[in-house]
């Protein structure tokens, strides 16, 4: 039990820290944005990389790895929470337009990068 925790701890670590990167490239390749897209790119990556990891875990018997990679790993590096945060901060400021695009795209591509990533390795490790 208490290793299984080490692994998530250390997967959400790495997974979180990942995430605060990919904010600090995507802030300094674009610049400041209204519109949250680093949190966007961080879980629709995250979701492909889970569909793949889903699937090569099965295919490949490395399913002892899902506590690191998928509750600690992908766990942290995704980022729902924050998602409804940037929701909320859009209708706050009365951006409903915005709030609405912002929802249908993260669910939209986040669940299509799964999918995408579940066929990719299904195909790949069929």
């Amino acid at each position: 039990m208490f290793t299984t925790l080490s692994l998530v701890a250390l997967g959400g670590a790495i997974g979180a820290s990942l995430r605060w990167l990919t904010g600090v490239a995507m802030l300094r390749a674009l610049g400041p944005t209204e519109f949250p897209l680093a949190i966007i790119t961080v879980n629709v990556v995250g979701s492909f990389l889970m569909g793949v990891f889903v699937v090569a875990a099965a295919q490949k018997g490395l399913t002892h790895l899902s506590p690191f990679v998928m509750t600690g790993l992908l766990g942290g590096f995704t980022t729902f929470s924050a998602f409804s945060l940037e929701t909320i901060n859009l209708i706050e400021r009365g951006d409903m337009g915005q709030a609405g695009l912002y929802i249908a795209v993260s669910v939209g591509l986040s669940v299509g990068a799964l999918a995408l990533g579940l066929i990719l390795a299904r195909g790949l490790f069929a």
